[in-house]
């Protein structure tokens, strides 16, 4: 199964919450999705709702379906504001989120919320070739997942835009990390 971070977008480039039924992929991103074509091409497709992930697949020749599990995190009233505000305004709330995975402070969805959906869904998953196309928490939720890992320590995963990273099923029922953060080339 291959993950691909869906490109960047305007929130992603000015740090701020993502707001996923408004962020658009940025056009130079699509361009750039057009070189994952040959690698994902007869590939079973799913996109997270978001229409960044959408342009995204259709940039990659992929025809998908939309997958809910694979939905960012919802910020609550977080979603579009700059992360620094956030940090500035709400020390306290943000430091809660970071630290406790259940905490949902912004009135959203928690990190525990969205790894369970994900891991849910990864277990549900088709087996033979797959992509996804999602931003990056579900991309973290699926490593956590992988490797029996938090959703505070899953967070230390960098995922660039367009990245690609590869978790196959192993013997053991369990998943193995083939790659994390593949870039892309330009």
């Amino acid at each position: 199964m291959i993950f691909v971070r869906q490109a960047s977008t305007p929130a992603m480039r000015a740090a701020r919450f993502p707001d996923p039924r408004l962020d658009r992929a940025d056009p130079a991103g699509l361009s750039r999705a057009a070189a994952l074509r040959e690698a994902v091409s007869g590939m079973a497709g799913f996109v997270s709702p978001a229409p960044a992930a959408a342009q995204t697949a259709e940039a990659m020749g992929v025809t998908a379906t939309v997958a809910p599990a694979l939905a960012e995190a919802d910020h609550g009233r977080w979603s579009g504001l700059p992360y620094e505000k956030v940090a500035r305004e709400e020390p306290e709330d943000l430091a809660r989120w970071l630290r406790d995975p259940h905490a949902v402070p912004h009135g959203g969805t928690s990190l525990a919320e969205l790894a369970a959906r994900v891991a849910a869904w990864l277990e549900a998953a088709p087996d033979g070739p797959v992509v996804a196309v999602c931003d990056a928490g579900a991309i973290r939720a699926a490593l956590g997942h992988a490797l029996g890992l938090d959703s505070r320590a899953a967070a230390r995963f960098d995922l660039a835009p367009l990245s690609t990273t590869e978790l196959t099923r192993a013997g053991d029922g369990g998943w193995r990390v083939a790659h994390v953060n593949r870039k892309v080339a330009s």
